[in-house]
């Protein structure tokens, strides 16, 4: 057995129990007991029937399409491989949290993959069906809701954002491009190469700018600064920019590339939550916003873009969405990436987009790109940048749980797009009225 291959079946994962409490012990308790019962059951069907080799430590094999049974047992196929190292310790977190004790085992190190987008995609292909009918239904007893403290209202929506964009701009240095532009690229070819990426994410900002009308005298609003890319290349059209944001580490730097670029008198980064903008604004420019803003702030959300701009300007909105069903299924929910990545958030659906905007504003949608296949080659570009900068990460200060959540984090969202069960978008609205 290579080396490789041993360090795959025993990874080394310290859990801090002061930084990972719920990860530091493994779940107990009567109650965990039978629901790991039910989980592993639950999990080893699933995975019995999609096209993954998922491997215990007692040479029990399941995948494949096939039953359970020795290594020998699944078909000459090369399938991914699952490892799972602590099968107890993985059937307890998955038992007492769902989907968000499957990320939880993968942070622990109870189970393992060489690639793990490889396995996870055949399961996000099919995670409308994992779970039996009768169970679904049930979902509402049994998993969690979102806590309260973490719904975006205004008092709490900056505290939720400085969670993920106020972590570090080292640490999204370490695998952003040039532009530090943190969205969905728009290449010209895929498979897609890392020395494309920056051209192709400003080709997906100059088609949001265009999309919008943004030239020489434009007014434009941006919701959601990012690092400041967009702004800069809309300034660099002779646009006079206003962008808010609720991340100081990006306010920060956003505001220094503005004036190494020289163009601190066309660019106003402003701290704020976007509820309380005012002014009137030929174009408003939004990418990948909408998915921290919470479902029952959506409406808010395109009343704020309809009152804010002009009659007869133009929205430009980036978003990601996911099936309606899975959607209204899972809105209130409480998954592993609200818990670890993105609290208080929701992907919204195409569906769910049209009905707010027809029914409450003055928004209609006049042209819509559909480019799902796009971010999963960025995220596979942004996931070898990472594992390749992990000793970087590490002196940052991001300890070895931390770096495998990041990790999972990236493969999961991977795998979400390569499975088409995400898409991305960009989508232009023109509010109705008289210039």
């Amino acid at each position: 057995m290579s080396t490789p291959e041993l360090e795959l079946l025993t990874p080394r994962v310290s859990v801090d129990p002061t930084r990972w409490p719920d990860l530091a012990s493994v779940p107990g308790g009567l109650r965990t007991r039978v629901a790991a019962v039910i989980a592993d059951r639950l999990f080893r069907n699933a995975a019995a029937r999609l096209d993954v080799r998922v491997e215990y430590p007692d040479g029990t094999v399941l995948g494949g399409g096939g039953a359970a049974g020795s290594s020998n047992s699944i078909d000459s196929r090369i399938l991914p491989r699952m490892i799972i190292r602590r099968p107890e310790s993985f059937a307890r977190r998955l038992g007492r949290g769902g989907l968000v004790g499957f990320g939880e085992a993968y942070m622990a190190g109870d189970w393992t993959a060489s690639d793990p987008v490889a396995v996870l995609t055949p399961f996000a292909a099919e995670i409308g069906t994992l779970i039996p009918l009768p169970l679904r239904r049930l979902r509402r007893f049994v998993v969690a809701a979102q806590p309260t403290g973490e719904r975006n209202t205004e008092e709490n929506t900056r505290s939720n954002i400085s969670r993920h964009y106020d972590l570090s701009n080292a640490l999204f240095e370490t695998f952003l491009d040039g532009s530090m532009t943190y969205s969905s690229a728009l290449f010209d070819e895929l498979p897609a190469r890392w020395d494309a990426l920056e051209t192709s994410q400003h080709r997906k900002i100059d088609r949001l700018l265009d999309a919008a009308d943004v030239r020489a005298g434009t007014r434009l609003l941006e919701i959601g600064t990012g690092w400041g890319e967009l702004s800069v290349r809309a300034a660099k059209r002779g646009a006079t920019v206003r962008s808010v944001t609720l991340s100081t580490e990006q306010q920060a730097l956003a505001r220094r590339r503005v004036a190494e670029a020289g163009l601190s008198d066309r660019v106003q980064i402003d701290l704020l939550d976007y509820r309380a903008v005012d002014g009137e604004y030929d174009a408003v420019v939004s990418v990948e916003m909408i998915e921290a803003v919470g479902y029952d702030y959506w409406p808010t959300y395109f009343r704020t873009l309809d009152r804010l701009l002009r009659p007869g300007g133009l929205v430009a909105l980036q978003a990601i969405t996911m099936p309606h069903d899975r959607m209204a299924e899972t809105r209130d929910s409480y998954t592993w990436i609200h818990k670890y990545i993105f609290p208080g958030g929701l992907l919204p659906s195409t569906e769910s987009i049209d009905v707010i905007t027809r029914s409450l504003t003055s928004l209609r949608t006049v042209d819509r790109l559909r480019f799902g296949d796009h971010y999963a080659e960025t995220l596979r570009l942004w996931r070898e940048r990472f594992t390749t900068h992990t000793d970087r990460v590490a002196d940052l200060g991001f300890d070895a749980v931390f770096r495998r959540m990041w990790e999972f984090y990236l493969a999961y969202s991977e795998a979400g797009f390569r499975s088409g069960y995400l898409d991305v978008q960009q989508i232009v609205f023109r509010k109705e009225g008289a210039r």
